[in-house]
C-alpha cells in the first residue's frame, strides 16, 4: 500500500486522517440495496451508538450530509407546537436559529458570551418566566467559534427540572468528549464522520433512544429529505438509507470506528489535550493569547487574538503555511480580530510542536516582536 502525501489539517474539520481510512474506501463498487451493504450500516450504526449510549436502549440514524444536515433533521423533526431554547454563544448555536427560523419552529434565543459558561441562573429565569412551553433545550457542546466547552451535564439537569428533551449538538465533541446520554439527560445527539471520529466527510448522524424516536411519529415533520422519523423507520425495517449513501465514505467510517475503539475514548481525549497543552505553551511563549481560559475550554480548538503587528495579514500567513503542508483556519468572533487552530485528527504533539516553529519564523519575518502581549481581552475578563 503506498502512502498518501501527509497535509496537516489544523482546522475544526475535516480532521487529518490515517491512510488506512483514506484506503477503506477502494472497495469493489456494491449497490447500496444490498444485504452485504446493510450489514455494514448496521455494523457503523451500532459502532457509533456505543461510543455515548447503551446499543440496546438506544441507535444512531444516519444520513448522508454534513452535520448540519442532521442538525436540521432533528430541528425540523422533534419540535412540535411547542417551543425550543436555543443557547446562542457561537456560530453554530446561532445557525440552529437560522434553521428554527426557515422552519417557523417556535423557538427563544438565549444569548450567552463565546467565551464564557453559560449563565445558568439566567436560563432558568427563563424557563420560569416565559408564558410559552418548552419542550426542548438546544445546545452546541463544544462551540468551535471560541473552543468553548459548554456543560452538557448541568444543562441537562436544568431539562430534568423543566421536563425538557436536550438537544446536543456535539459535532466537534463526538469521539474525544467522553459523553454518556443517559447519565447526562440528554434527548439527541448529533455528530458527523469527519471531526474526532476522524473519518472522511459525508455522513452525519442522530443518537437517541429507541423511545424517543417511535415517539417522532406523533410530530408533523417540516423536511421530507431530513425527516427523522421517517429515516429511522425505514433503517429499522431495511437496514438502509432511504436514500442514495455515500457508500466510500461510509466503508472508510467503519475503518475510523475500528480505530477509535483500539485507540479508546479517553486515550484519544489525552492525546488531543497533551497537542493543546503544546499549542498554548507555545503561543503564550511568543506572546500570543487564546481568548478562553482553560476551566472552559475544549482543548480542541481553540481561537487565537492575531498578532497586533502591521506586517499581519491573514491570508498570507495562511499561504506560508500551507506551502508547508500545514493549514490553518480563519476566526469567526464578531468583534474579535482571531484566527483558529485545532489540534484533532491523527495529528501528535510533535505536529503542534512542528506548527509552532514556523509560527515563530513567520512572525520574526512580519516584524512581530515576540513575547510581547498581544490581547488584553483575556486578562481583562477571565
Amino acid at each position: 500500500m503506498r502512502n498518501v502525501k501527509r497535509n496537516i489539517l489544523l482546522t475544526p474539520g475535516p480532521a487529518t486522517t490515517t491512510d488506512t481510512v483514506k484506503f477503506a474506501q477502494i472497495v469493489p463498487d456494491i449497490c447500496p440495496r444490498e444485504t452485504e451493504f446493510g450489514e455494514l450500516m448496521e455494523s457503523i450504526s451500532t459502532g457509533l451508538t456505543r461510543i455515548v449510549a447503551d446499543e440496546n436502549h438506544y441507535t444512531c440514524v444516519l444520513f448522508g450530509g454534513s452535520g448540519t444536515a442532521a442538525v436540521d433533521s432533528v430541528l425540523s423533526s422533534v419540535i412540535g407546537e411547542d417551543t425550543v431554547i436555543i443557547i446562542n454563544n457561537g456560530a453554530y448555536g446561532k445557525r440552529m436559529c437560522e434553521i428554527a427560523t426557515v422552519y417557523g419552529v417556535h423557538f427563544l434565543e438565549f444569548v450567552s458570551p463565546p467565551d464564557k459558561p453559560v449563565d445558568l441562573i439566567a436560563l432558568e429565569e427563563l424557563f420560569r418566566s416565559t408564558h410559552q412551553s418548552i419542550s426542548h433545550l438546544a445546545v452546541v457542546h463544544h462551540e468551535t467559534t471560541t473552543g468553548l466547552l459548554n456543560d452538557v451535564q448541568r444543562l441537562g439537569d436544568l431539562c430534568k427540572k423543566y421536563q425538557a428533551e436536550l438537544i446536543v449538538d456535539a459535532i466537534s465533541s463526538f469521539g474525544a468528549v467522553p459523553i454518556h446520554m443517559k447519565d447526562m439527560n440528554i434527548g439527541y445527539i448529533v455528530a458527523s464522520s469527519n471531526k474526532n471520529v476522524q473519518g472522511l466527510p459525508g455522513v452525519s448522524f442522530v443518537i437517541a433512544s429507541k423511545q424517543t424516536f417511535e415517539d417522532l411519529k406523533q410530530v408533523r415533520p417540516r423536511s421530507y429529505y431530513l425527516n427523522l422519523y421517517d429515516q429511522y423507520k425505514y433503517f429499522l425495517q431495511h437496514r438502509q438509507m432511504r436514500f442514495t449513501a455515500p457508500i466510500q465514505t461510509l466503508y472508510a467510517l467503519q475503518q475510523a470506528i475500528s480505530e477509535l475503539r483500539v485507540e479508546g475514548i479517553e486515550q484519544r481525549y489525552e492525546r488531543y489535550t497533551r497537542s493543546w497543552e503544546s499549542l498554548t505553551e507555545g503561543i503564550h511563549r511568543m506572546g500570543l493569547n487564546h481568548i478562553v481560559s482553560e476551566q472552559y475550554h475544549s482543548k480542541l480548538v481553540t481561537s487565537i487574538s492575531e498578532p497586533d503587528c502591521d506586517g499581519y495579514d491573514f491570508q498570507n500567513m495562511h499561504d506560508f503555511f500551507y506551502n508547508q503542508g500545514f493549514t490553518i483556519y480563519p476566526g469567526k468572533v464578531e468583534k474579535l480580530k482571531t484566527f483558529r487552530i485545532a489540534n484533532i485528527g491523527d495529528i501528535s504533539h510533535q505536529d503542534i510542536e512542528a506548527f509552532l516553529v514556523l509560527l515563530e519564523i513567520y512572525l520574526q519575518d512580519i516584524g512581530f516582536s515576540l513575547r510581547k502581549v498581544v490581547n488584553t481581552h483575556v486578562a481583562e475578563t477571565e
